[in-house]
């Protein structure tokens, strides 16, 4: 599997369902400017994946509020996501989501990002990209283990915290909670203080 971490993020240009209902196309590029958390997952009409898709939906205000836009893909078609989108939550459905829902019908987007398996599905993989389309952060999990959104938006929350004061984040890090110099005086500095709550 390939690290992307550093790099720019493979480039796109996809047809989705759009956070309106509608079809549409997403051109990965044309978002530069923007943070991006881009998350694939296997298919449209199965298990742990409504319950991730619905909880993005549910922070997509959190996620909004820090300038991210949010992108689902998977290899299903756009009629597929259109349909599941469309059926009800208490009915296994996602309901309106309120951000596009990428088809990666050729399977090409999971292949670009490495994390395609058996060559007909992708694993639960998150990538979070910089507004330079840089990839920060990836997380991917077995299809068992569905992902903690929360954790995201921290990690959104620590890129933001890096870039503005140009300190770094330490083991827990939170919103609010102090970063560190990335020297030695500042490591040290920091653990003399808060070494016991680690």
């Amino acid at each position: 599997m390939s690290v992307l971490v550093t790099k720019q993020a493979p480039d796109f240009t996809a047809e989705a369902v759009l956070a309106d209902g509608s079809f549409g196309s997403v051109k990965l590029s044309d978002l530069r400017g923007k943070y991006v958390v881009l998350f694939f997952y296997p298919f449209d009409f199965t298990f742990v994946c409504p319950t991730e898709i619905i909880a993005f939906d549910h922070r997509i205000e959190e996620f909004e509020k820090r300038g991210v836009v949010v992108l689902g893909c998977s290899i299903d078609s756009k009629f597929s996501h259109w349909a599941w989108r469309n059926t009800k939550v208490k009915d296994g459905g996602i309901g309106p989501v309120r951000y596009p829902i990428i088809a990666d019908v050729t399977k090409q987007i999971a292949r670009d990002y490495d994390v395609l398996i058996d060559e007909a599905k992708a694993l639960r993989a998150s990538f979070l990209i910089d507004r330079d389309g840089v990839v920060q952060h990836q997380v991917v999990n077995a299809l068992s283990l569905g992902r903690n959104i929360d954790e995201m938006l921290r990690t959104v929350d620590a890129l933001k915290f890096t870039e503005e004061n140009g300190e770094v984040c330490p083991a827990g890090w939170s919103d609010g909670k102090p970063g560190m110099k990335g020297s030695a005086e500042g490591v040290a500095d920091y653990l003399a203080r808060n070494a016991r709550r680690l």
